[in-house]
């Protein structure tokens, strides 16, 4: 007769683990559609483009940052005030509209998370770009079912490196930082990942960090994306 105590029946529904997730330079590259964006700001202004490798050394730190180097980029200023608020605005606005017309995953992204997904891991999603942008991106990608929680780097009064940002969104996967894992491309999900305790740390070898993904301080150093489910489970055993 098969086991059927309780003991054993919350055991199988335990989820195999909890994976938080950066979105930029670790599961899409957006740098395309973030420096058509930009340049659409900049071309009334009378300034040149931005190319899309300077871009990219300037994602990581939320939309305001990008800005800020955009514009120290040509520069000029970002003094805060109504101005650059104004123009901070215009940008996240066009930027929603169209987040997802050159933003493609980076290969075996989808393949990949259906298949943690499916096999018991709860995703969650913790970024510094705007959330109404990253749920854009994610429906439109097609993503956007396999998560539990996203947090945006409005989502929350902190954002990466701050590992509050990390914490509030494995509370709201219902998850447990001993059982968890966190994966991204820049320093401040390695970071966010100690200050919160989570027991995994991984860095992505191919995103948009300036710094060597070897030199983050992670667990582990992710090459390509496809191999995360048997990193995992090395560093993550059920």
């Amino acid at each position: 007769m098969p086991d059927t105590s309780p003991v054993r029946e919350s055991r199988a529904a335990r989820p195999r683990g909890y994976l938080c997730l950066d979105l930029d330079g670790t599961l899409i590259n957006s740098v395309p559609d973030l420096t058509d964006a930009l340049n659409r700001l900049f071309a009334p202004r009378g300034l040149p483009p931005l190319a899309e490798p300077d871009v990219a050394r300037m994602v990581g730190d939320g939309a305001a940052m990008l800005l800020r180097r955009a514009l120290a980029a040509h520069g000029l200023p970002a003094d805060p005030g109504p101005a650059f608020d104004a123009m901070l605005k215009g940008f996240v606005a066009d930027y929603t509209a169209n987040s997802a017309n050159r933003t493609r995953p980076y290969p075996g992204v989808p393949e990949t998370l259906a298949a943690l997904h499916g096999a018991g891991w709860t995703l969650g999603l913790v970024t510094n770009k705007p959330e109404k942008a990253t749920r854009a991106v994610l429906a439109a990608l097609g993503l956007a079912p396999l998560f539990a929680a996203v947090g945006g780097g409005d989502s929350f009064p902190v954002k990466k490196p701050d590992p509050r940002h990390l914490s509030a969104v494995l509370e709201a996967m219902g998850g447990d930082p001993a059982r968890a894992a966190m994966v991204g491309d820049h320093h401040n999900d390695v970071a966010a990942a100690r200050g919160a305790s989570v027991r995994v740390a991984i860095a992505c070898a191919y995103g948009y960090s300036a710094e060597p993904a070897h030199s983050l301080g992670a667990d582990a150093v992710l090459e390509r994306f496809t191999d995360l489910p048997a990193l995992l489970d090395r560093l993550l055993p059920a």
